[in-house]
């Protein structure tokens, strides 16, 4: 007979909530005094109400939802400050794509299909070697565009992201 592994069951968001609105009412005493009993050592004297309480509930999070993925982590932990945290993750976010030569990219403008074939040292489209994909979407629209863009090879932001 097979063995099969269960998991854990799936958290209840609701009694979460309702343990950090709890840990939110209790005066500073009784947040070290939850500490001392989560932690299994005494709060450093040093960190105030709201420190104690965000970490607190953090690893309630943590306890009920698990922690950061081990990539979160290794972004985190190599950081000098969160600025350059998000900035590091904002520029994986905008890896571009290694594209070899032979490669045909295709966009539609303005009802006709343009390709645009990748060559070892540019872009052919209509006859023409181009540098990059923005100098020949410009040579296409007549307007400034981030070439990546234009033929779909960046991720769409969604309509709720604003940057």
């Amino acid at each position: 007979m097979p063995r099969v592994k269960i998991g854990s069951a799936i958290p209840d968001r609701k009694a979460l909530d309702g343990e950090i609105a709890r840990l939110r009412d209790l005066d500073v005493s009784a947040l070290r005094a939850r500490w001392h009993t989560v932690f299994r050592r005494q709060a450093p004297p040093h960190l105030p109400r709201h420190l104690v309480f965000r970490i607190l509930a953090y690893r309630l999070q943590v306890d009920q939802l698990g922690d950061l993925d081990a990539e979160s982590q290794r972004l985190l932990d190599r950081a000098v400050s969160p600025e350059k945290a998000g900035q590091h993750a904002m520029d994986l976010g905008r890896r571009t794509i290694e594209l070899k030569p032979g490669t045909v990219l295709g966009r539609e403008w303005n009802g006709q299909m343009q390709r645009v074939a990748v060559l070892a040292d540019g872009f052919a489209w209509n006859g023409k070697t181009y540098p990059s994909l923005s100098k020949v979407a410009f040579a296409i629209t007549g307007t400034r565009w981030n070439g990546p863009k234009f033929f779909g090879l960046r991720d769409k932001r969604s309509k709720g992201t604003s940057r």
